[in-house]
């Protein structure tokens, strides 16, 4: 039972970066992204596709460090010209938009690297482990994971209440029309908020395709998976987020652990508890 909760963490800590970048957009935007899955795998492939022309002989963490400040601009640019202007009370052209660019994705990304599954090449570190004792060995990459996840859970926190971009964040969020008159630019908040949504996105895309193989279908699921983390642990909060991931890696875990068929299905279960007996999840963000 202590492995399986162990491996529990270790998953929601890949849970977790799956699903801090939609905690973002929709704690400043109130918007939530259908294609979040996609852009992960996108991701995936822009590191995959980066060491691809680089002969292999580019380490890929490298590549994916490269793809960091790419995934910065392109989010920035698809807020500020595309989803700002579906952002309002309505939230169905957001969503809308959303899933058109799910569609594309997946089909640009079927266009360009077939429907094979693919894998970044980590020269073995996805096979490493770390003995403890006789019977429990920890993934040297899991490990890794888990360390990103809460050093960005950390990071983002740190930058709401204690930074003026976090003071932004929450201002544009609280009452967006009162901080434009104080003379904020929302469109622009929006924007940057977005940018540190998609280097989360493509941080969380490359660890997803050093950790096992991506297809251009896989980003569905992983939406899944990020969304029920985000509404466990409580829309736009950030540790609730991580530990609504916590909670799904172990629930998961702990399903497989019983019947290798019904591990999915565990989380799917928690998730559909917490939101009939507590919709604002189980740690909601706070006002004031």
């Amino acid at each position: 039972m202590l492995e399986t909760l162990v491996q529990g963490v270790l998953l929601g800590g890949l849970y977790t970066l799956f699903a801090l970048g939609q905690s973002l957009m929709f704690g400043v935007m109130r918007l939530t992204n259908t294609a979040q899955g996609d852009f992960i795998i996108l991701g995936a492939f822009a590191v995959i596709a980066g060491v691809s022309l680089g002969n292999d002989s580019v380490a890929p963490w490298l590549v994916a460090l490269a793809v960091l400040p790419v995934a910065f601009g392109f989010g920035y640019a698809l807020q500020r010209y595309v989803l700002n202007g579906t952002l309002g009370k309505d939230p169905l052209p957001s969503l809308v938009v959303t899933f058109g660019l799910s569609i594309v994705i997946q089909n640009l990304l079927l266009e360009l690297f077939s429907a094979d599954p693919r894998a970044i090449e980590t020269g073995g570190l996805n096979t490493q482990g770390i003995a403890l004792g006789d019977a429990m060995s920890l993934g040297v990459l899991p490990l890794i994971v888990l360390a990103v996840a809460l050093v960005a859970t950390g990071a983002l926190q740190w930058l709401f209440a204690r930074t003026a971009l976090g003071r932004s964040f929450r201002a544009v969020s609280d009452d967006r029309e009162i901080a434009e008159l104080m003379g904020l630019n929302a469109k622009k908040v929006y924007a940057f908020a977005t940018a540190i949504a998609f280097v989360l996105i493509a941080i969380a895309g490359a660890l997803q395709g050093m950790r096992t193989t991506v297809s251009p279908s896989d980003g569905p699921l992983l939406l899944l998976f990020a969304f029920e983390a985000v509404i466990i642990g409580g829309m736009g909060s950030f540790w609730g987020t991580l530990a609504g991931a916590m909670i799904l890696g172990i629930t998961q875990q702990i399903g497989f652990r019983l019947d290798p068929g019904w591990g999915i299905w565990a989380g799917h279960i928690v998730f559909l508890l917490v939101l009939v007996l507590r919709p604002q999840g189980l740690f909601p963000k706070t006002r004031g």
